[in-house]
């Protein structure tokens, strides 16, 4: 017969970075700025007292126990964000219709694509900053969901369809994700 036992886990804060609960959202400060994260809907209890971040399950079922390390991810994704924040390098690549690419408030427009009259508009996630250098589109933010979600709003409205995609290589492309600024 196995036992089962309630899986504990807590994170311990780094220098600079403080924790903070209100209700089941956690937040998280660091020296880039502030990440937070609800979870409502998840089977998990959440603690902090100090620099310490306790996360453990509801229940012994193997279902809550499981979600415990998916929420310890989560945590060490802000803890990193908010201390080193996180970067995606898009490529602007064409063949013959040179691509313009716009930041107007919260949208990216590229002009030009294929020839199109018309900009293709992808929509900025959150607290991103966007910067454009050459031919290449710089996406820089605390959240990983957040940067990870323009990237590829960006990559998916520059997306062909109906032509062969071996031929018509245009497109805004993603070639470098990574931590720091």
């Amino acid at each position: 017969m196995s036992t089962k036992q309630v899986q504990l886990q807590v994170i311990e804060l780094p220098e600079g970075v403080t924790a903070s609960l209100a209700g089941r959202t956690l937040s998280v400060k660091g020296k880039l700025g502030e990440a937070k994260k609800h979870f409502d809907k998840v089977n998990i209890n959440l603690s902090v007292e100090g620099n310490k971040v306790s996360i453990s399950p509801f229940s012994l079922k193997k279902k809550d126990n499981v979600i415990v390390n998916t929420v310890m991810s989560l945590v060490n994704n802000m803890i990193a964000g908010v201390s080193k924040g996180y970067t995606y390098r898009l490529k602007v690549v064409y063949a013959h219709f040179p691509i313009s690419v716009k930041t107007k408030g919260d949208e990216i427009h590229v002009e030009n694509f294929v020839g199109e009259r018309s900009p293709r508009v992808a929509k900025i996630v959150g607290a991103c900053k966007v910067a454009i250098e050459g031919d290449d589109i710089i996406v820089k933010g605390v959240s990983v969901e957040d940067v990870g979600q323009t990237a590829a709003n960006v990559e998916l409205a520059t997306k062909i369809k109906r032509k062969d995609q071996r031929i018509f290589l245009d497109g805004v492309y993603i070639y470098q994700k990574g931590e720091g600024f």
